[in-house]
């Protein structure tokens, strides 16, 4: 044609899309991690809010939509979002299934919506001359003629095409727990210091008496005489030396196998029942290390880490040293055999009713591995739950969180001053960490006694158990803790004198404690703030020695003050703020001695005096 020129395609230009792109846009999504690259938790019955920004290009009306997916289902369910200001879109879903669900959000052109509100801008703007404009909505509705009084009614049957429809490039996933994988009171023993698992049955009955929602047993399998180490881990062992539980492995078998001082696999079924008839969960320790004699270095030999001269390499996490244990070496050429291996003896455990495991380490194990196991497992067992044994760079024990463990040891325990813990509990309750990181705080372990409860007596056990118990909404303690035991090996150590990792104790629970620890558990029950880590606020107090805060979930409120100091009788205020929405008086009920006092909105007299109280635990309202 004249007058025209073709326009010649110049080397490198990018082609034209094949398709016409979406013109809306969907972003800053709630809740996502990393850019959807791990899933957010969430536990059963929990109501997921969803946000995003959604928008498009001039002034054309956008709508959006959550999809939805419960695991095992095969279609979308599909729940409008409504526009709350500044192109910001929310909506909610519930979950009522475990396992991974997956949701996606969809915007598109409201062409019609886009006709009308130009229309009702032009009217009141004083516009009257409307002709085209409700032709053009006739055109849109499909029908001959349409009035003006028609276009702006309510009674139309709107058209449900969508124009630009534009979904997000992956879905997004969310894991759905069940509620123990967020709440619950946990108690650490060695079965063999309370009689083998019979033992540990009889005192069942008690520990669910006490508010205790799961026994977590330390490893149950055959040790390793090669090695062994004995009384306060001295190398040499005599005769009688039991061995550390967790040189796991002998003639007898290994992660797969009972210790035969333990009982047999009936005795250890029947435990699991009577805990399951009981409310409680049996947890096992779940560590992916060996002893010289164990199984898998007979037959398997390249699973293991080689010096050049052909020796094992014995773990150590210097200045420890654990002659006694042998690492998995993860980099070997059979690493594929190895991490099925661990699949099997995880599920061989479900198969025998376990639904928790307490995981040592898992910090010196390929992330990669953890995030395969957890979901391969969950996938047919989603009740199962997966505790991070983790005191390592904070970066790692999130990833690890991330990459799929339901919970998370902390460093709680070394968080003692006022600010310490002040600043630990906003890097918890921060909104990113709410999304996947879950704590639980023992307020010991086997391997930590601080120097806190070493000096402290029985006020510093009363003040750290109330912490845990209140701060978190998951604790625990290692027995002997209901006993105040804190004799260090030696003086800067955190290791126990005559530890019971390497001797047989005989336990009973009879600790002076335990009247405390049924109570705050109680009250962890009947009050839904203290089953949360949302809902913190912490209140002045004019002593850096008294820590106070407020948990607060919806009508329910519980004002905590605490004294940290376990030698000194402490004075000083709680004060509550007018935004915390309670009245200008109430009635507050303190569970640990059953007093009830009146409360104002402001300044509030307390005192801490240790051996005769150590704390108030307070229920706003009678």
């Amino acid at each position: 044609m004249a007058g025209t020129r073709k326009i010649a395609k110049q080397k490198g230009d990018v082609a034209v899309p094949p398709t016409r792109p979406g013109r809306v846009q969907i972003q800053r999504i709630c809740p996502e991690l990393d850019c959807g690259r791990f899933p957010p938790k969430r536990q059963l019955g929990a109501t997921v809010g969803v946000w995003a920004d959604i928008f498009a290009d001039a002034h054309d009306v956008v709508r959006a939509a959550v999809r939805t997916m419960a695991p095992g289902a095969k279609r979308w369910v599909e729940t409008e979002l409504e526009a709350v200001g500044n192109d910001r879109w929310h909506g909610e879903f519930e979950v009522d299934a475990l396992g991974c669900w997956q949701f996606t959000i969809v915007g598109w052109i409201d062409r019609f919506g886009s006709w009308r509100s130009e229309l009702t801008r032009k009217v009141d703007g004083g516009q009257t001359d409307l002709a085209s404009e409700l032709l053009e909505g006739a055109a849109l509705l499909g029908v001959k003629s349409l009035t003006l009084e028609e276009a702006l009614g309510d009674t139309l049957e709107l058209p449900t095409e969508r124009e630009s429809e534009t979904t997000l490039a992956a879905p997004r996933e969310l894991i759905v727990d069940r509620v123990r994988a967020v709440f619950g009171a946990w108690y650490e023993l060695f079965p063999r210091s309370f009689g083998g698992f019979a033992g540990v049955e009889r005192v069942l009955p008690k520990l669910a008496e006490l508010g205790f929602d799961v026994v977590y047993l330390t490893p149950i399998h055959p040790i390793g005489r090669s090695h062994r180490k004995g009384k306060n881990n001295t190398l040499l062992a005599v005769a009688d030396d039991p061995g550390s539980p967790w040189a796991i492995g002998g003639l007898e078998g290994g992660h797969a196998a009972i210790h035969p001082d333990l009982g047999t696999f009936d005795d250890f079924d029947r435990l699991v029942a009577r805990a399951g008839e009981l409310g409680l969960d049996i947890a096992l320790d779940l560590a992916l290390q060996c002893s010289p004699d164990h199984p898998w270095l007979r037959e398997h030999p390249d699973w293991f880490n080689r010096r050049p001269d052909g020796t094992l390499k014995y773990a150590e996490n210097p200045p420890k040293r654990y002659q006694d244990i042998y690492n998995l070496n993860f980099d070997s050429e059979s690493w594929r055999e190895l991490w099925a291996a661990v699949r099997e003896f995880v599920l061989f455990w479900v198969r025998h009713g376990v639904k928790i495991f307490r995981v040592d380490n898992p910090h010196t194990k390929p992330i990669a591995f953890w995030e395969w196991l957890i979901r391969d497992v969950q996938t047919a067992h989603p009740d199962t739950i997966f505790l991070a044994e983790a005191f390592t760079r904070p970066v790692v024990m999130a990833t690890l969180a991330k990459a799929g463990f339901s919970q998370s040891y902390t460093y709680f325990t070394w968080r003692n001053t006022k600010a310490e813990l002040q600043e630990y509990m906003m890097q918890l309750t921060s909104n990113e960490m709410l999304e996947f990181f879950r704590p639980n705080f023992f307020a010991n372990t086997p391997d930590i006694l601080h120097g806190f409860l070493q000096v402290g007596g029985r006020p510093a056990f009363e003040a750290r158990l109330v912490l845990a118990a209140t701060l978190a909404p998951t604790y625990g303690i290692y027995s002997g803790f209901e006993n105040c035991e804190n004799a260090p090996v030696r003086e800067g150590s955190e290791e126990y004198l005559d530890s019971e990792k390497y001797e047989t104790k005989r336990r009973a629970l009879d600790g002076p404690l335990l009247p405390l620890v049924a109570r705050l558990n109680a009250a962890r029950r009947a009050n839904p703030a203290l089953r949360q880590l949302a809902g913190l606020r912490f209140l002045e107090t004019e002593n850096e020695q008294l820590i106070a805060y407020a948990k607060v979930d919806g009508a329910n409120a519980v004002l905590v003050c605490v004294s940290l100091d376990p030698k000194v009788a402490h004075e000083g205020v709680v004060v509550v703020p007018a935004d915390l929405g309670l009245s200008a008086s109430f009635p507050v009920h303190d569970v640990l001695t059953d007093e009830t006092f009146t409360w104002n909105t402001g300044r509030n007299y307390v005192k801490l005096e240790p051996g005769k109280r150590q704390a108030h635990v307070f229920q706003v309202g009678s």
